[in-house]
């Protein structure tokens, strides 16, 4: 969606060589003798092991998951089978691995977080943790991490308290700590042996933006000890061949330590001493601190309280010893895990899973080519993003045209291979799938069309005839507009099943969302391809019912109103972008607007207006037009309510020229003018729209209206979205706030019949389960 370019995507806060394993090949390697295990293990669903020579490998496998995570009953497998090995003389080494090819273990289960009412349960539970992970790392028989797939939060918790770490060095291999994506730290002593492990500027960045390591970088900055080359595929698929490869070389790892061949502690030169000193100061710890604490406000603005917390903890393991960095740590988790701000973001996630599903089953015909009409930034995008699982057919009006969208695929491509999540061959074989055309020729081999041209009625209609008159009878016709009813558009169609809205939002390859609009008329299997081929793209679906501005376009639409209001009551732009980033969204609503283009934001105004009439009242749109005329068109133009200059997108300076135009617009302020009052004022329009939705039948539930504000839109993720911010401040509240701006203001403060309604009782839009 152009017009919500300012978000970008919701950000948060040397070549290694592969290790080889001598002797990896030998036959004898697959020559065993294996002892008998516990009768216990019929029990277990989670665990299980077996003993070749003196080496346990423990496979962790949960059943019915595509992943291992740490539950209440994972946890006590794990601690119950590593009780057995410790007290079994035949044992001399564990190897742990999962059994999942595409997982190691992708961390806690967060509903074993969420059912928890107290921050004392959850400290119990990060002690349990703490108690049963110190064993380990104090363990007399050495225990090798063998790690493929994801290992993350709790998981790479477990990893580190293993002395030996092995990962297979492909691409889906990753490790981090992404708890400060929840409101909460890492709670089974991560804050404290990630930092003892790769030294605290490493440690400190990944803790605090959960960033995902792969398995190279990760032996580069010493998070692992060795990594192992994928194999290839052979007698076995791949995955389980590579599987089966790094647990014999875990093997021969583990059995090595055991006997002293492999050293736990490393040498190191003098250089290397030297400035190990130098950072083991105070004077150099604090600088780190400082700088950390520095960076977390200029992003968060003090908003997130888990990033702060997360230095705090460090700190006091760094300078007052582990075990005071321990106790720090399992109260903070308590506290944090307890905190609305983990609550939403928990939340959050639930929703992410949510819209990873298709909830209209699978497409009778999966979309294997799509067709992308219009080679600009839109279209281009959408096409990088499709190529990567399907064959692409990209169509533009020219041939210059058509040259810059390859080049822009390419460009995004080869950033991939530059970060070396790809190689050059992947690259050059995901860009054949694309092929470039200013004709309709192969049309017939379509699946799907989807068009990103100009938002005018007339162009779509045109288009979409010339479309059908080519496309096969099964092929699905989408539109990208953001704001054009679907309804209206299929009028041209021949047939109207096949037609539905794929709204995506710029730019294409950042965005996670994408809002798919079905009208009356359009098929469930229409609406199941389109969500089939949205998750092949990478996106979080929602599906709306159709109506002007769907639900993101429109939830937008009363809440820039009201900014222009604002400006006319003699606010300034740099202090109302900055009411608006203190409340937590990521750009001011000023900037959104120079972004979004003031000639778009002029067409959606004035196309809302006409569809809802006062409630979209606000600020006079005169003032827009006045600066389209002016030349003042954001910044694509140079200039709107700021300069953009040598392509500067910080401090910039304000335009003066449409101040004083603003001026010609004034309003008296009417009292309700503090930061607080403004960014309520903001907010409020934002969310009784979103409510409307929902009321309105336009959202088929309160999940898809919170992650279409979030990922779409930018609405401040440590609320949750607008329908979990009503649920945490209260419906109440919020009414009575809204009830006074309408006296000062006028209808368009009016809370809607739902908002109402939650006003006059306990009832939630997300029940506590």
């Amino acid at each position: 969606m152009a017009t919500v370019r300012a978000f970008g995507a919701l950000r948060t806060f040397s070549h290694c060589k592969f290790t080889h394993v001598k002797g990896c090949y030998n036959s004898g390697m697959a020559t065993h003798r294996y002892l008998s295990v516990s009768s216990a293990l019929e029990a277990r669903s989670h665990i299980n092991y077996d003993v070749k020579d003196d080496v346990a490998v423990v496979r962790m496998n949960s059943p019915n998951s595509k992943v291992n995570a740490l539950s209440m009953e994972f946890n006590a497998e794990i601690k119950e089978v590593m009780e057995e090995l410790w007290t079994n003389d035949a044992v001399k080494s564990v190897v742990l691995i999962s059994g999942k090819p595409g997982c190691f273990i992708a961390g806690a289960d967060i509903n074993m977080l969420a059912a928890c009412k107290t921050a004392e349960e959850i400290e119990t539970l990060a002690r349990d943790g703490h108690e049963l992970l110190m064993k380990v790392e104090q363990s007399s028989k050495p225990v090798v991490a063998a790690i493929m797939g994801t290992c993350m939060g709790g998981g790479l918790e477990v990893a580190l308290s293993c002395q030996h770490r092995i990962a297979i060095a492909d691409s889906k291999t990753v490790l981090s700590t992404p708890e400060v994506l929840l409101g909460i730290l890492p709670g089974a002593g991560g804050t404290q042996r990630l930092p003892r492990l790769i030294g605290l500027t490493e440690a400190l960045p990944l803790i605090l933006t959960g960033k995902n390591v792969p398995a190279q970088k990760a032996k580069k900055i010493g998070l692992v000890d060795q990594t192992v080359p994928p194999i290839g595929p052979g007698n076995k698929p791949a995955p389980e061949g590579n599987l089966e490869y790094l647990e014999e070389i875990a093997i021969i790892a583990a059995r090595d330590l055991a006997a002293g061949k492999i050293k736990r502690t490393k040498k190191t030169g003098l250089v290397q001493k030297i400035t190990d000193m130098v950072k083991d100061t105070q004077q150099f710890r604090n600088f780190v601190y400082k700088t950390a604490r520095k960076g977390v406000m200029a992003q968060t603005h003090g908003l997130y309280p888990a990033p702060l917390k997360i230095i705090d903890v460090v700190a006091a393991g760094q300078d007052n010893g582990i075990e005071a960095g321990y106790e720090a740590e399992i109260k903070a988790f308590g506290e944090l895990a307890m905190t609305p701000h983990s609550r939403a973001l928990m939340g959050l996630f639930h929703g992410q899973v949510h819209c990873k599903k298709n909830h209209f089953g699978t497409p009778q015909k999966p979309v294997e080519t799509v067709s992308i009409l219009g080679a600009g930034l839109m279209g281009a995008g959408v096409a990088e993003v499709s190529i990567q699982k399907m064959n692409v057919i990209l169509k533009d009006m020219n041939l210059a045209g058509l040259a810059r969208g390859e080049q822009q695929v390419y460009k995004g491509l080869d950033k991939q291979r530059k970060r070396k999540k790809i190689t050059s061959f992947e690259r050059d074989t995901i860009m054949s799938r694309m092929s470039g055309q200013v004709d309709y020729t192969n049309f017939k081999e379509c699946d799907m069309v989807i068009e990103a041209v100009f938002e005018d009625i007339n162009i779509k209609h045109k288009v979409i005839k010339e479309v059908e008159a080519v496309i096969p009878d099964h092929c699905i016709f989408a539109s990208n507009t953001s704001a054009i009813p679907i309804t209206e558009i299929a009028k041209a169609s021949k047939r109207p099943e096949k037609v539905i809205g794929m709204h995506y939002f710029s730019p294409v390859d950042k965005m996670q969302l994408l809002e798919i609009i079905t009208t009356d008329k359009t098929s469930k299997d229409t609406a199941a391809s389109a969500v089939d081929v949205g998750l092949r793209q990478g996106k979080l679906c929602i599906v709306v019912k159709d109506g002007p501005g769907f639900y993101t376009t429109r939830i937008l639409g009363p809440m820039m109103s009201e900014a222009i209001r604002v400006l006319q009551e003699g606010f300034g732009p740099k202090e109302l972008d900055k009411a608006a980033t203190s409340f937590g969204w990521p750009v001011g609503v000023v900037t959104l607007v120079d972004e979004v283009g003031i000639d778009v934001a002029v067409h959606v105004q004035d196309f809302l207006g006409k569809a809802f009439g006062e409630r979209f009242a606000g600020g006079n749109p005169a003032v827009l037009r006045d600066m389209v005329a002016a030349g003042f068109m954001g910044r694509k133009a140079g200039k709107g309510c700021f300069v953009y200059e040598g392509g500067k997108s910080k401090n910039r300076e304000v335009n003066t020229a449409a101040v004083e135009l603003l001026k010609k617009y004034a309003l008296e302020p009417k009292g309700a003018d503090s930061v607080s009052d403004i960014q309520m004022r903001l907010a409020s329009r934002f969310i009784n729209e979103a409510v409307y939705c929902l009321q309105d039948g336009i959202l088929r539930d309160p999940v898809e209206g919170d992650m279409g504000a979030v990922f779409g839109l930018g609405f401040p993720p440590f609320h949750g979205g607008p329908f979990r911010f009503v649920d945490t401040y209260g419906a109440d509240k919020l009414v009575a706030d809204m009830q006074r701006f309408q006296e000062i203001y006028g209808p368009e403060f009016a809370p809607c019949q739902l908002l109402q309604d939650h006003a006059k009782s306990t009832k939630k839009f997300h029940p506590a389960k």
